[in-house]
């Protein structure tokens, strides 16, 4: 037999003995059913985590200038909305702001972090949680800031509040010294 009379006679004999081709693996209610669901997911639950998902991307730069006690976190945290606003087109630079070292406002104000993280150290160092070298660089910070007189009021306070507490610990030893 010649190899094209094979040929045609394999094809004649798979084509008369197909069946009926189906495109889903589901049949009518089933099918319809199936349909239903999917078009709610798509409508409705999809737009729901994407638009979700979109803005949690979008916070991320003002959360992280929170968690780094960046100064200008008040910014940072208006870019994000006005990103938001604009389709994200804002974002990458409250991104690259948030994870900046604010030189300028250094040489401005005297220091790179915010008030609340000055009140924090000056926290951990009324409880005694602070190293000395901690608490140099806190003092440090703040006469810089005292010397641009940018220090406000509760940082000021704070400020004398480190300077009883190093008095403190070195009257200590003398009245214990003293009473033996």
């Amino acid at each position: 037999m010649h190899p094209p009379l094979i040929r045609f006679t394999a094809a004649a004999i798979l084509l008369l003995t197909a069946t009926a081709a189906r495109a889903s693996l589901l049949s009518g209610d089933a099918l319809d059913t199936a349909a239903d669901v999917l078009a709610i997911i798509v409508l409705i639950i999809v737009p729901i985590v994407a638009i979700v998902v979109f803005w949690l991307v979008h916070v991320l730069p003002e959360r992280f200038a929170e968690k780094r006690h960046h100064p200008q976190t008040a910014a940072i945290t208006c870019l994000c909305l006005l990103s938001l606003v604009f389709g994200g087109l804002l974002w990458p630079f409250a991104w690259l702001w948030a994870f900046t070292k604010p030189v300028a406002y250094r040489v401005a104000y005297g220091t790179d972090k915010t008030e609340d993280w000055h009140e924090e150290m000056g926290e951990k160092a009324k409880a005694g949680e602070l190293l000395q070298s901690e608490m140099d660089h806190l003092r440090t910070e703040l006469d810089a800031m005292a010397a641009k007189g940018a220090l406000p009021p509760n940082l000021r306070q704070l400020r004398a509040d480190l300077d009883r507490l190093q008095a403190a610990p070195a009257a200590a030893p003398t009245v214990a010294g003293g009473s033996s």
